[in-house]
């Protein structure tokens, strides 16, 4: 395939050759191009009728032209009419083949092509865009309409009952019985009193309480529209944040009576996260407006379940901007969340400013035109033909510290991502512009000092992702100064922010089969009578130097499950294996992989037995930009199952494979988990905590980003905080499940009912996804239900959209054809629709 490849890219030089003196081949814009998926999966493959046709007044020619598109799970392919090439990654190239024939004015053409399985909206072509074959670095935005005709009526009414089913199994709880207080406290007594919230309260606290008195005094600021005096010693009402001795670290207890608010904690974080209870227990329907807030009095002791409590957000495949990071960092803190894994770079694109390589940001960061040039990187998951899209974007250095400073004001650490020694294409691409630039000006020594590829090297490889230059060469000494003057940058950085970092990730994950075999500079490291004999053996060397660099500036080593694993060979074939030896050197890792039938649904469980820090971010449950289920409607991939807000609130941390479900929420044949290896108690103690991941592929604006993130994340921060509830402990399976039932309907109904109307302003208010309804045909007539109690189910019997205006659902519907339900929150924003043919 490189081959190919990289043959298909020299004929882009042969066109320049020969077309470099000739005009534009057409007006492109009289080209329109329709997309048409007509068969979604058929033996696991789609099929596509594509439509050219010209509008203009001229013929459109039959050479001279690329049109340029991302797909994933696309085949090339040959026909007479189109020949369509993978150029790199999730970038194809579709060029007219010898039977096109030019386009006369007014005409049209047909070109029948073959695909992946579409499941979902996630699975279609995107960015496309034409380019002339003299000038292949200038693209032009190509207007495609993509059409997937085939019917998905019957696949979303199933999934739609599936939804009706779950949703029965949730009891609508009174407001004034629940919890007001989330995540769940250890302990949480309510009193009759109440605390009545006005101006006239002041606010006392510990000097030591400094940022946290400035935090909750901003935010009664916002609530009361008045500033909240200070006083040394209250004496009247007051809120009092009183430091006392003998607390863990992340441990509160507040207090609300008639008069007083008090928390109590011995350190700073656990004052923070009082503050955040106290911000809980204000009823989300307040507004500023409001001249006084009714407090419930409460008598709380709290402390989290787990110290580590992480959400990643991968910010490489598409930028996020620094504002809408920072709004998350609000987010996170008020469900007490304390890590950011910040995951900047990738294949796609580098994300943070280095200031002492600025080839990083200045080629990595930008993706345009094909193909590659010094400037910018190929399009990927839909950016485009120039810079403007979320494709392109960093942070610069002041950027990033006042990320830091952001969240370090919030109690939330900030652990970078450096990828590699795989999905690293952007770093490498980097590297090689600073190269090509300082050996122009003949300055060879330097430009081999950062080096990330050997040029010698002829291995052939692919990755999952379809890169088949992402890997850096690991027995390169330019490699080790690449990391470290990364590595250096990037502490100083924390050090101006005041911001504490104890750790940096540096990735580890799918590196693919073939790399390094054919590099001259790998041979030279083997040996048949030393340690490293085969290529197999330099991820041990890779991870054993990195670690080593990072302990000499008094960090430690973190990455994806990978990193800590060694391959053996057992009855001859490879096998991945706990590394014990770094093991002994206290590397965190995030397993990932608990698929159902992968043979790694225990790994987690193997890796923490054998001494390795395990952070579970088990892709059946937390992995976030998962579509929520299988409606055609819900954007995001599905090779890891589907996930909804249910899924991380149901995951057992210590014995996750006790429930380990199917795509359906069906508990999984018992048979595929025989065997598999149960947690220690030596391997509880290396279970740190859990993480979930949002990773961007699909996801290029803020919208989409709360949406795939919200609700479900609320399941995170009720599972990373809360003790162990009293339905995981319980061995008789009926009332495990009878337990389970009760506490699932008081989580959703605290999410319904207080948490996600307190979004809907807090910081600026949140987009998060509205459920679509439940529906069922029952006796002839359509039953509906909703997720969350509280939201309405609009319907229309006409064809037409449901709105706010539509009828409200409160019974059976009776009539016959085309019913159309819709969700929708407290404030009117509505969810997808669900269409039901009542016959």
């Amino acid at each position: 395939m490189k081959k190919i490849v990289s043959g298909f890219l020299f004929l882009f030089q042969l066109h320049l050759a020969s077309y470099a003196q000739q005009p534009q081949p057409a007006d492109f814009k009289s080209l329109q191009v329709t997309w048409e998926v007509s068969d979604n999966n058929t033996q696991g493959k789609s099929k596509s009728t594509i439509v050219f046709s010209n509008t203009g007044n001229k013929p459109f020619p039959n050479t001279g032209w690329t049109i340029f598109f991302n797909a994933s799970g696309f085949k090339a392919q040959d026909t007479t009419q189109a020949i369509i090439r993978l150029v790199n990654g999730d970038l194809f190239a579709l060029t007219p083949g010898p039977k096109f024939g030019a386009l006369p004015a007014g005409g049209s053409k047909k070109v029948e092509v073959t695909g992946g399985a579409i499941r979902n909206v996630s699975g279609l072509p995107i960015g496309f865009y034409i380019s002339a074959d003299h000038t292949p670095t200038k693209g032009y935005p190509l207007n495609v309409v993509v059409k997937p005709l085939f019917n998905t009526e019957k696949n979303d009414f199933l999934v739609a009952n599936r939804i009706y089913k779950q949703n029965q199994q949730i009891a609508n709880i009174p407001a004034e019985k629940l919890v007001k207080i989330f995540p769940t406290p250890v302990k949480y007594t309510e009193t009759a009193d109440k605390f009545i919230l006005d101006p006239t309260v002041v606010i006392s606290a510990d000097a030591s309480f400094k940022n946290e008195t400035e935090e909750l005094t901003r935010y009664i600021t916002q609530l009361t529209g008045k500033k909240s005096a200070s006083q040394a010693k209250a004496k009247g009402k007051a809120i009092v944040l009183s430091k006392i001795a003998g607390l863990a670290p992340e441990e509160y207890k507040l207090t609300v009576t008639k008069n007083r608010i008090t928390i109590s904690a011995s350190t700073s974080t656990g004052a923070f996260y009082g503050i955040q209870s106290l911000i809980s227990l204000i009823p989300s329907s307040v507004k500023n407006t409001d001249k006084t807030i009714s407090i419930s009095g409460v008598d709380v002791s709290d402390s989290p379940r787990f110290g580590y409590r992480a959400l990643q957000i991968d910010v490489a495949r598409n930028f996020h901007s620094k504002a809408e990071l920072l709004k998350i960092l609000d987010l996170m803190a008020l469900y007490k969340l304390n890590v950011f894994h910040f995951h900047f770079s990738e294949d796609e694109a580098w994300r943070l400013e280095i200031p002492s390589l600025p080839e990083l940001t200045k080629v990595g960061s930008k993706r345009a035109a094909t193909p590659d040039s010094k400037d910018h990187l190929y399009p990927s998951f839909g950016s485009g033909a120039d810079t403007t899209s979320s494709g392109s974007g960093y942070y610069t250095k002041a950027d990033f510290i006042e990320i830091l400073k952001y969240a370090n004001q919030r109690h939330i650490r900030v652990i970078p991502e450096i990828e590699s020694p795989g999905h690293a294409r952007a770093a490498i691409k980097a590297m090689d512009a600073r190269y090509e630039r300082l050996m122009k000006l003949g300055q060879p020594e330097e430009a081999l000092k950062y080096l990330l590829r050997d040029p010698n090297d002829k291995s052939q490889y692919r990755s999952v992702q379809g890169w088949d230059d992402n890997v850096i060469n690991i027995a390169l000494p330019s490699t080790y100064n690449f990391m470290e003057t990364v590595v250096d940058d990037i502490r100083k950085m924390y050090q101006e922010a005041n911001a504490p970092l104890e750790m940096i990730h540096f990735g580890g994950d799918e590196v693919p089969a073939g790399v390094w075999e054919k590099s001259p500079a790998v041979n030279a490291l083997l040996r048949p009578e030393g340690e490293l004999k085969t290529p197999n053996d330099l991820w041990n060397y890779y991870f054993t130097k990195v670690n080593a660099l990072l302990n000499k500036r008094n960090l430690s080593m973190y990455g994806w499950e990978e990193s800590g694993l060694v391959k053996t060979f057992v009855n001859g074939k490879a096998v991945w294996e706990p590394n014990t030896e770094l093991a002994k050197k206290k590397i965190q890792v995030d397993v990932w992989n608990n698929l159902p039938g992968s043979g790694a649904e225990d790994l987690a469980y193997r890796m923490a037995n054998k001494g390795i820090k395990v952070v579970l971010t088990a892709v059946t449950n937390f992995y976030f930009d998962l579509a929520y289920n299988q409606s055609f409607d819900e954007p995001g991939y599905f090779w890891g199952g589907y996930v909804d807000i249910d899924k991380p609130f149901y995951f057992i941390p210590f014995d996750y494979l006790k429930n380990l479900k199917d795509n359906d929420g069906n508990p999984i044949n018992p048979a595929i988990i025989k065997g598999r290896e149960q947690l220690t108690e030596f391997g509880k103690s290396n279970i740190v905590g859990l993480q979930g991941a949002i990773w961007s592929e699909n996801i290029r604006t803020p919208e989409r980003l709360e949406y795939m993130l919200l609700p479900k994340m609320f399941g995170l921060a009720e599972r990373a905080w809360s003790k162990e509830p009293e339905w995981a402990k319980e061995n008789d399976a009926a009332k495990s499940e009878r337990l389970y039932q009760t506490a699932w309907s008081e989580f959703i109904n605290v999410v319904a009912k207080r948490e996600l109307p307190r979004l809907d302003q807090y910081a600026g208010g949140f987009q998060y996804r509205v459920p679509t309804p439940g529906a069922v045909i029952n006796q002839g007539q359509v039953e509906a239900n909703v997720q969350f109690p509280e939201f309405s189910i609009h319907y229309t019997t006409d064809g037409s959209e449901p709105t706010l205006n539509s009828p409200v659902y409160s019974g059976p519907i009776k009539e016959k054809g085309t019913i159309k339900l819709k969700s929708f929150n407290l404030t009117g924003r509505g969810s997808h629709t669900v269409l039901v043919t009542n016959q």
